[in-house]
């Protein structure tokens, strides 16, 4: 069994290459060949914490696995990760665990990767201006991810407390200043969105963090941090005046992500508003962007299948370079 911690993904793994693995998850959840359950919610009342379980197998690539996330917020009192994570892979031919790897770091550039995905598939070709809303932990690789895909000549950066948001627009700075692209702090998460082609959302707000009447014509939306019926950061007025919403996976944003099941109990939208799925842009069966001017909404919640199939390509690849320490038991 092969163990590989954060620091032999990064060695192991790029952005580029996780996009490419995201996109064939995509394609096989969306073409039905792959196995991927709900994930399973324990609650942990007593610090207000939950436990998921999600597991997934594509036939085609031979690929097996769970992953194991927590969202324990009290741990910012003990100076722990509040979204800890552990991914186990296992070999299909066997049965038997091959590889343990940081679930944390893997759910953070896998789900960068889905809006580098959705960013490769549905933004302008010649998007210049990025807005990213949140600093948190998921913030670093969406912000890779969009600069991987789309050569950025600006990027406007918001939270919800000043002060952290200009310390991470510096520490991004010295991470991706080398691409050439100007990186802005602004105190209110609208100042980003005015004007910006692509605009990524990674909050865990229950309320909308920005004016739905700011967003220009031609612009993608990716939503990304909302993952509960009761959590919702795009603003209703964005998800009405989108001309096309695509998702992860139909049934789970449907069970989960309250971004569109709040304004579809509201009866703003029907479930009809949703195009589908970005694996069948992937496949083909549905066009992504018809024209210049769209407003287009990409919703994910996560998907088990993305873990599992960006895993399973790093331990690859890992594997193959001598990286990571071998466990026997």
């Amino acid at each position: 069994m092969l163990a590989l911690t954060k620091e032999d993904i990064i060695n192991a793994f790029s952005m580029k290459d996780a996009i490419k693995a995201v996109k064939l998850a995509f394609l096989m959840y969306s073409t039905e060949k792959s196995i991927v359950p709900l994930r399973t919610n324990i609650n942990v009342p007593p610090v207000k914490g939950q436990t998921l379980f999600m597991p997934a197998y594509c036939e085609d690539m031979n690929s097996l696995g769970i992953k194991i996330v927590s969202i324990f917020p009290e741990n910012v009192k003990k100076n722990k990760n509040v979204v800890p994570a552990t991914m186990i892979l296992i070999d299909a031919s066997t049965g038997e665990v091959c590889c343990l790897l940081d679930g944390t770091y893997l759910t953070q550039l896998r789900t960068g990767a889905a809006t580098g995905a959705a960013c490769d598939l549905l933004a302008r070709k010649d998007a210049k201006i990025g807005a990213l809303i949140g600093t948190g932990g998921q913030a670093p690789s969406q912000l890779e991810a969009m600069l991987t895909s789309r050569p950025l000549e600006v990027l406007k950066i918001a939270g919800f407390n000043y002060n952290k948001t200009i310390a991470f627009t510096d520490a991004m700075k010295k991470l991706y200043g080398h691409l050439g692209t100007k990186f802005i702090a602004v105190e209110h998460p609208n100042e980003a969105v005015t004007g910006a082609d692509i605009i990524t959302v990674v909050t865990s707000s229950k309320t909308p963090v920005f004016d739905g009447t700011l967003v220009k014509k031609g612009a993608l939306i990716t939503g990304v941090g909302s993952f509960t019926p009761l959590m919702q950061e795009i603003d209703e007025i964005a998800v009405c005046n989108a001309n096309s919403i695509f998702v992860d996976s139909m049934e789970a944003i449907l069970a989960e992500a309250g971004d569109l099941i709040i304004p579809i109990e509201k009866g703003l939208i029907s479930k009809e508003k949703i195009s589908g799925e970005l694996g069948e842009v992937l496949s083909g069966k549905l066009k992504g962007r018809n024209n210049e001017d769209e407003i287009i909404i990409f919703k994910t919640v996560g998907i088990a299948i993305q873990d599992i199939l960006t895993a399973d390509a790093i331990y690859k690849k890992a594997h193959s370079l001598g990286i990571g320490n071998e466990i026997k038991f």
